[in-house]
């Protein structure tokens, strides 16, 4: 059965992270860099097993203003280690958050289909980024991936003071757009961040749902970013 195209839209929004930057990919090639330079001798695969789940755990903290930024940084490491049994000073965790967030954005791998379905959306709509992440990093990532042309505005938690799913952190972009949520779209990879918080303020959402998800309701979905065709 044809997909029906989402009517009224103007402004497309994307969430960052996981969505258009392939975060994970990205994420572990700055590990394998900084453990090297640091001379931490891990089994890198049995690092990231573990890191993985534990940054997902405090980005939700983080997400809820149950912990700072610096308590994020350097908790998912200390963490991580403590999970593979690998003692490390705390002067050198620290070190090793630095690094890492200097490092990240070296690598700028995007998920496949990026360029071809902004060219393709940048014809028709005006396009534009919500995102999380920490403003000093988010910037960095546009532009040194190329893809900061395609967006008219970029919000971040740090300048808005809430973090997605927050109603206030959609309303400002909103506001930054000169849109309305009648005539918007949101597509990210987070459920609870993305999806609900776009949707409770009236949104229309696309879940980029590459993990395939099992959530039982009716949200247009999907796993390749070329298939947003299908809705705009």
């Amino acid at each position: 059965m044809k997909q029906m195209k989402i009517e009224g839209i103007t402004d497309v929004f994307f969430d960052l992270d996981h969505t258009l930057w392939d975060f994970d990919k990205n994420s572990e090639l700055a590990f394998k860099k900084i453990l090297k330079l640091n001379d931490i001798d891990v089994d890198i695969n049995n690092f990231l097993h573990h890191y993985v789940s534990i940054n997902l755990k405090y980005w939700k903290l983080y997400r809820e203003e149950k912990i700072e930024k610096k308590a994020l940084r350097f908790g998912r490491l200390n963490d991580a280690f403590s999970a593979i049994g690998y003692q490390v000073k705390e002067a050198v965790i620290y070190k090793l958050a630095d690094d890492y967030i200097r490092y990240l954005t070296t690598f700028n791998h995007l998920f496949e289909n990026t360029f071809e379905i902004l060219d393709y959306l940048n014809l028709n709509y005006n396009l534009h980024i919500i995102t999380n992440g920490f403003d000093e990093i988010q910037y960095k990532k546009l532009t040194l991936s190329n893809i900061d042309k395609y967006f008219k505005t970029v919000t971040n938690s740090e300048m808005v003071g809430v973090k997605k799913p927050n109603p206030k952190i959609f309303n400002f972009a909103l506001e930054s757009a000169k849109s309305i949520s009648s005539q918007s779209v949101m597509i990210g990879d987070n459920y609870e961040a993305d999806i609900l918080g776009a949707k409770n303020i009236g949104m229309e959402v696309v879940f980029f749902d590459i993990h395939n998800e099992a959530i039982n309701d009716n949200i247009k979905r999907i796993n390749n970013l070329i298939q947003l065709k299908k809705f705009l």
